[in-house]
């Protein structure tokens, strides 16, 4: 059962950025930019990478997008689930934070005093070789802004609680129609 083989190791190795894919951050603040993966069969010898601004894996590769080129600005490997992960290479303004050795596989980082020039798209890879080199990527999307701008949800309480409201009226008007329409049948069967 060769074909059994296959989809156990395509589904064996998952990589993810948490709920949403994307983050806002201020300038000159420091962002945490999530990942963790998860493995059915366990790992050995796992490299990961955060990639900046780089595109969707194309066989055993990231390539690159035509406007840039991918930048590396971690890269590390993990001996096994016992052992922490090392760094090999690093952008000296990314600090690591996760770890492998609790409960979750997290490889998250922080980049420190993001710019501008920071925003984009950052893909955290993961190659594990006790899976015959299975390798999968997840992609957060990074926004730096002068300020944060509290959005003002008045407008939507407003339109949500009518609407709730006129839903309760029609439910309650259909109420009291049925108990109307009862009592008049009922009077009606006694005469």
């Amino acid at each position: 059962l060769p074909g059994l083989h296959v989809v156990a190791i395509a589904f064996a190795l998952e990589v993810s950025v948490g709920k949403t894919n994307t983050v806002m951050a201020l300038n000159n603040s420091d962002v945490l930019l999530p990942c963790i993966f998860s493995t059915c069969i366990g790992f050995q010898d796992l490299v990961f990478t955060w990639y900046f601004n780089s595109t969707e894996l194309v066989g055993a590769r990231l390539t690159p997008c035509p406007a840039s080129l991918p930048l590396q600005i971690y890269h590390g490997k993990i001996k096994s689930k016992a052992s922490e992960p090392f760094l090999v290479g690093r952008n000296p303004r990314v600090e690591f934070v996760g770890s492998t050795t609790g409960k979750e596989n997290n490889i998250s980082i922080v980049l420190k005093n993001v710019e501008f020039s920071d925003a984009g798209k950052y893909t955290c890879h993961v190659k594990n070789p006790k899976e015959k080199n299975a390798q999968h990527n997840a992609t957060i999307f990074l926004t730096v802004v002068q300020k944060m701008v509290e959005t003002d949800n008045t407008v939507t309480l407003i339109i949500v609680g009518v609407v709730g409201g006129l839903i309760g009226l029609l439910i309650l008007f259909m109420l009291i129609k049925r108990v109307v329409l009862f009592i008049i049948k009922k009077t009606q069967d006694g005469k």
